[in-house]
Formats: C-alpha cells, structure tokens, sequence
C-alpha cells in the first residue's frame, strides 16, 4: 500500500517509514498540517496515518479538511499519545477509521493496516459486481459499460481504467498511481499512456455534464472524476 504518514517527531516519521517500508509498503511522511494537506490533495494515498499533535494545527482539524475537501473514503488511522476516551470519540467522529496509542509497536499497527485494507476490498466488492453511477451500469461479471441503457464498446484496459475511476469518484487520481493499480507497472511507463486512455473514456462514455459528470484534469499530476449537479 501507498501510505501517507503525519508525523511531526522527524526520527519517529523515519523510524516508522523505515519499519513500514521493510513490511512491503510504501511511505511518504510529512511534519506538518500544510504540506500533508497538500500532498494529500496532489498525490494518491491508499491509508493515512495521522498524529494529532502538530506545530501548525491539529490532526483532527487535518482530516476533517481531508474528508471534506476530497470527499473520498480512504482509511485513516490516527497514531497520537492522547489515550482519553474523549480523545478516540473526537477522532473517530472526525472522520477516523480506527485509533492507536503510541508508543507504535509495528507488528500490531502492521496488523490493522491490513485489517483495513481487507474491510476496503470486501466494501469494494460487494458493490462491485453490478453498480450504477448515474446514467451508466457497470457490470463487472460481464465487463461491459451501459450508458442511458445502450452498450459501450470497450477495450480491456478502459473498462478497468472505468471501473477504477467509478470507484473513486471525487478522488484525485495521479498518473502514477493509474499505471500502478490499473496497469500494474511501475510509474517509470510513459504516463501520456494514460492521458490517451483517459481521453478516449471522455469521448466513448460521453463523460460530460449533461450526463452527471465530468473528468477534471489537475495540472500536472492527474485526474478525478467528479459528479456534475444537475
């Protein structure tokens, strides 16, 4: 998993990344509120870990920007000396997916990284089979796209490319992290691959605003389906 840590302690952030990157994960980490909120909103991440402490705002301030500004599920996991039960309701109403004590002992956060990332995929899949978003259907079984009820011819890879942006409306989508979950390839791919497939989604699927939806390209680092009200 691509993780994103908010860590204001500089060799803890390192300590931990190290530890997480040797569990197979990637990590990026960060030492304060505006630069986390920035990459968070430039880059995809699939789990945050966040502190609550931070020299430019608190944690719980952090993620309530995170949920609304980008308006996406993604799990958080918030990583904070504050143990009260106050402390964890706060967090968990933020918007907090669930809640760990430091000292961090790496085999028990491990351990719920992957807890929910399992909770995610069977989400994901439960909805997945069949699921509609606005005027299109997406059946996954059959691999096929309908839009207002008729048929879209489609390639392999655009239906996975559909089906991957369907799935993370209102999420900003990177180049990179497109060749690596719809691809499968490291980021080193020439990414026009991408914008070419995105283009041609516009066009076959007839993404536009008289159908609820739009494509909305971000300068330089990738796009997000976002929906259109009406």
């Amino acid at each position: 998993m691509k993780i994103g840590l908010l860590e204001d302690e500089v060799e803890q952030a390192r300590n931990l990344s190290d530890a997480l990157i040797e569990k197979g994960h990637t990590c990026e980490f960060f030492h304060n509120g505006q630069s986390f909120l920035y990459a968070v909103t430039h880059n995809s991440y699939d789990l945050l870990i966040m502190d609550w402490q931070l020299p430019d705002m608190e944690g719980t301030e952090a993620l309530r920007d995170v949920r609304k500004e980008l308006n996406w599920k993604i799990p958080v996991i918030f990583l904070t000396q504050r143990d009260s039960e106050e402390d964890i309701i706060t967090a968990l109403e933020a918007g907090a997916d669930d809640y760990l004590v430091k000292p961090a002992r790496i085999g028990e956060l491990v351990a719920r990284i992957s807890a929910l990332s399992r909770r995610t995929s069977t989400e994901e899949e439960s909805k997945s089979e069949t699921f509609t978003q606005g005027p299109f259907e997406i059946d996954m079984h059959a691999r096929t796209i309908q839009c207002n009820g008729e048929p879209v011819p489609m390639t392999d890879k655009d239906f996975e490319l559909a089906v991957f942006m369907f799935q993370n409306v209102g999420r900003l989508l990177s180049r990179n992290y497109l060749l690596e979950r719809v691809w499968g390839v490291s980021s080193d791919l020439n990414t026009r691959t991408v914008d070419t497939h995105v283009s041609r989604l516009r066009r076959k699927l007839g993404i536009k605003p008289e159908n609820g939806f739009r494509i909305k390209t971000i300068y330089q680092h990738g796009y997000r389906l976002e929906t259109v009200a009406e």
